[in-house]
């Protein structure tokens, strides 16, 4: 097979939401930093599944982010995770869903991509097989910051929105070769009923890659997305649109946001190799790399509007 370099891209978000003040500079750094974790591994010859999962390690392992080890608590003040991983070459997927005080759960997704031979294991069960296999960093000391507590605290008593925080952290990358992967990880939501999942471990909602449509993964309230098969509708949405990726992604993520109130977020690569990042609320960090671009990975703590975009192409 030819190998072509220049092929390769990747995108990462740190969730749709709203991002309070005191993380914005963690998130912004925390995403570009994942990106460029991303890079290295591309650069040392390795595939999209390790570039995603590298980059969505990275922000497992950010506080600053409600995944991992940044995790928020379930109504029970416990921690369960779940993640989601897609390859396009053949078609492989791997998910987990209520693991409970999990730090790494794209690792344990990649694990069932690789060795099982089902798409998804959840509960304590699967996170019992998934312990046998000697994969994950378990444990309530592992997840547990003074963030998730504080959190938690104000929300229980009344002082905090349940809903609406910034959540789940995703990447898409297109490697050397042109395949793609899709991988996301989510502490869920904040004061969700114990064993509650998103769409974040959902293949079609929260996670999709096909060398027909591209790669795409979702943010924000996991119902709506689950509701809409997100991923999967949106690449299908930009294969038939005449307009550019970017406004077709913010045009369905704005819809979206007007049909359920929910915060909205997507980023992916299509099937053309062209990046698009989108949301509707009011932050969703990002960041995004190409081979052969001079310097780190670009990104920020909100993506152009719809109206920007659409402005633009009207001057173009």
């Amino acid at each position: 097979m030819t190998v072509s370099t220049d092929r390769a891209q990747i995108v990462v978000h740190g969730g749709a939401g709203v991002v309070h003040a005191s993380l914005h500079e963690s998130v912004v750094v925390g995403t570009r930093r994942a990106a460029e974790v991303a890079a290295k591994v591309l650069a040392a010859g390795g595939d999209c599944q390790a570039a995603a999962v590298a980059a969505v390690r990275h922000m497992e392992d950010t506080p600053a982010f409600n995944a991992g080890r940044g995790s928020c608590m379930n109504a029970s003040g416990s921690f369960e995770a779940d993640a989601g991983i897609m390859r396009s070459r053949d078609l492989r997927i791997g998910a987990v869903a209520s693991m409970p005080a999990l730090a790494n759960a794209v690792e344990a997704a990649a694990l069932v991509l690789e060795q099982s031979r089902h798409h998804l294991l959840c509960g304590e069960a699967g996170a019992a097989w998934i312990q046998t296999q000697g994969v994950g960093v378990w444990g309530r000391d592992q997840v547990w910051t003074q963030k998730a507590q504080r959190r938690y605290d104000a929300a229980t008593a009344g002082r905090m929105d349940k809903d609406g925080r910034a959540d789940t952290v995703g990447a898409v990358v297109r490697d050397a070769r042109g395949d793609y992967c899709a991988a996301g990880s989510t502490g869920g939501v904040l004061l969700k009923t114990p064993g509650r999942v998103g769409d974040t471990p959902v293949p079609g909602a929260g996670f999709y890659a096909t060398e027909e449509l591209g790669a795409c993964v979702a943010t924000g309230m996991g119902e709506a997305m689950l509701r809409e098969v997100t991923c999967v509708r949106l690449l299908e949405r930009i294969a038939r649109s005449f307009e550019a990726p970017e406004v077709c992604a913010s045009r369905y993520c704005e819809e979206l946001r007007a049909a359920t109130g929910a915060a909205v977020g997507v980023v992916g690569i299509t099937a053309h190799g062209e990046p698009f990042v989108a949301h509707a609320c009011r932050h969703m960090s990002w960041a995004r790399w190409k081979h052969g671009t001079p310097g780190s990975a670009q990104g920020g703590l909100c993506a152009p509007s719809l109206k920007d975009l659409t402005a633009e192409a009207d001057d173009a």
